[in-house]
């Protein structure tokens, strides 16, 4: 998943059981893709990861998606075949990523205080 500051492009697919997304480079490598198969996958994704919301659409928990709900969803265990199908018929969205390390929001325990030498 994407780190750092800046913009996030992700693919939405809602599925007949769960809700997938996919993050890619761009909108814009995304639809040269599509256009044009022979430009590698990897140049066009962020990462071959395939996550899951848990039916919340887009702004959900991300859990990345097991085997089996991938092939309860697109009829195979491979995710960069599930990929594929994610990046055609899905939708794809914009959004601001905050900077956050790991996906995980907000400061860890400010209670400690200062963690200095004494």
């Amino acid at each position: 998943m994407p780190s750092g500051a800046g913009n996030v492009t992700k693919v939405h697919y809602k599925g007949q059981e769960e809700d997938f997304i996919v993050f890619v480079e761009s909108a814009e490598d995304l639809k040269n893709w599509k256009g044009d198969r022979s430009i590698p996958l990897a140049q066009v994704v962020d990462s071959f990861q395939v996550f899951v919301t848990h039916k919340h659409g887009a702004q959900g928990t991300l859990d990345t998606a097991s085997k089996a709900t991938l092939e309860n969803e697109f009829g195979t265990k491979k995710e960069e075949d599930a990929i594929i199908k994610i990046l055609e018929k899905g939708d794809v969205q914009n959004a601001e990523n905050q900077g956050t390390h790991n996906g995980r929001g907000g400061d860890r325990n400010e209670t400690m205080g200062p963690r200095q030498a004494h």
